[in-house]
């Protein structure tokens, strides 16, 4: 570009950063190499001479209807918002899930249209950290990237949720359990089943495939009532049910009452996320709390300190069983 426009590159970048002391004739020579080439400045390498962050991604590959759907995301990006909120850089929100959508992630990533990134959900099967790291741009992942992580991230134990699920649920006396697992291909949905299992198998209780009570939903409200229709077609006596999402276990309350069943009486049910569903649900939902504040809150201060050129650690963040009437 410099080159095209017949001035130097010092000069070339003092155009595209605004440096008002530039010449009116070099500016114009720039402007028109610029229109040229279709140059887009690097947002990143602007900031590394500005040092301030112009934007900061969010990025969801997801359908739109599941990420407006689900309180989980509004609360995260309402608290990643709110962690950026005495910073300058504008907070944008980039989604969509495979396909064309996936495609206008990539090439917006790719763009230089941003200085980091915070990746809120991820699928085995997405390119996303691919392109983090080809492109070398600041992020995040909230969420354990499925593989071998290259790029930090920040997660709740959803291991031990699972586990504390399971273990509640024995105590209470519960012993035909089920569960609605999250999708297999994103770590919260395996690793909490895998903690499920594992509570499952201490008790003595078998976690043999051909007696194992497990049907795998979206994490969708939707998905969390067929399967719960599904588990009670399969084991009408059952007991007890783990759900690995809110969303999935308000649905699964609704079926059971939906065929006769009380809960907590005759059926308990566990949740996961502590979302604002579980407070409004009818019986109020026992859950696992998923910090999202705190995660919110660690992926911001991660991402901010490798913008900065620092370098920063993997975080899993403990968490807790909250005990309401469902179970």
């Amino acid at each position: 570009m410099a080159a095209r426009a017949g001035v130097s590159r010092a000069t070339a970048s003092r155009v595209v950063n605004e440096d008002p002391r530039v010449r009116p004739r070099a500016r114009e020579a720039v402007a028109a190499a610029v229109a040229e080439l279709g140059y887009r400045p690097n947002r990143a390498a602007r900031s590394l001479v500005t040092r301030e962050a112009d934007s900061i991604a969010v990025v969801v590959p997801e359908a739109e209807d599941r990420v407006f759907g689900d309180p989980f995301f509004a609360a995260m990006l309402g608290g990643i918002t709110q962690a950026l909120a005495d910073s300058p850089a504008q907070v944008l929100l980039a989604m969509g899930r495979r396909g064309q959508g996936g495609e206008k992630i990539e090439k917006y990533l790719r763009g230089g249209y941003t200085d980091g990134a915070i990746v809120v959900s991820h699928h085995r099967d997405d390119r996303i950290g691919e392109v983090l790291r080809e492109t070398q741009l600041p992020a995040v992942y909230v969420g354990r990237p499925a593989g071998e992580p290259r790029l930090p991230f920040v997660d709740v134990d959803n291991h031990a949720g699972g586990r504390l699920a399971a273990e509640h649920l024995i105590a209470q006396g519960r012993r035909r359990l089920a569960t609605i697992a999250g999708p297999q291909d994103m770590t919260p949905g395996a690793d909490r089943l895998a903690g499920w299992r594992e509570g499952l198998a201490e008790a003595g209780i078998s976690t043999d495939p051909h007696e194992d009570l497990t049907e795998v939903g979206d994490f969708t409200a939707a998905s969390g009532g067929e399967a719960m229709q599904r588990l009670l077609a399969l084991s009408p006596e059952l007991d007890g049910v783990f759900a690995a999402s809110d969303l999935m276990a308000v649905s699964a309350v609704h079926a059971l009452q939906a065929a006769g069943r009380r809960v907590p009486e005759d059926v308990a049910v566990v949740g996961f996320d502590d979302s604002s569903a579980a407070a409004l649900c009818r019986p109020p939902l026992t859950t696992v709390l998923n910090p999202v504040a705190a995660l919110a809150t660690t992926a911001v201060d991660m991402l901010l300190r490798l913008m900065e050129g620092g370098e920063a650690q993997s975080v899993l963040i403990d968490t807790e069983l909250v005990r309401r009437t469902s179970a």
